[in-house]
């Protein structure tokens, strides 16, 4: 009986201090990443959104206390939903943003792929796709290729935003 009441006094006593603690920076001792992504959306203009998680493992790494190069990472992106269209050349003008932002990461050292047996199925040749788009055979077994080889898979999930962040806070 005494225990209980002591446990209690103390969290009464403690629970002020407890309740008022704050968060704390842990700075993870990050290396260069090997990061397969796994782009597959149910509508093309999804891309962009998702080209924000790509931004964001980049910007991360390069900024510091990491400093690391773009360069020194190795990430590819595996295309094979319906954003196949934002890479096809005809297209351009109106994915403008999401293929100069492709282009600019594949400029540093980002390989964008994109499935042959889903550009078939969409009508699409080697041909139709921007230049610095890789066409390899299957979504699937290169992903698992890259997996097999060390890298991680981020399998990138963009959703409707139905709240303002004013909303959720």
């Amino acid at each position: 009986m005494k225990v209980a009441k002591f446990v209690c006094t103390l969290i009464l006593i403690l629970s002020p201090v407890l309740a008022s603690a704050e968060g704390k920076l842990v700075e993870t001792p990050y290396k260069p990443q090997k990061v397969v992504f796994d782009f597959y959306f149910d509508h093309p203009a999804k891309i962009s959104s998702a080209l924000f998680w790509l931004r964001t493992l980049i910007n991360t790494l390069s900024d510091d206390p990491y400093s690391i190069a773009a360069e020194e990472n190795s990430i590819k992106v595996m295309i094979h939903g319906t954003e196949i269209a934002t890479v096809v050349t005809k297209n351009y003008e109106k994915y403008q943003d999401a293929v100069d932002r492709m282009r600019y990461y594949a400029s540093i050292g980002v390989e964008f792929k994109v499935c042959s047996l889903a550009a078939k199925d969409f009508g699409y040749q080697i041909e139709d796709f921007q230049d610095f788009i890789q066409v390899v055979p299957s979504a699937m077994n290169e992903i698992a290729h890259w997996q097999n080889h060390g890298y991680a898979l981020i399998a990138t999930v963009v959703t409707e935003k139905r709240y303002s962040i004013e909303e959720l806070r």
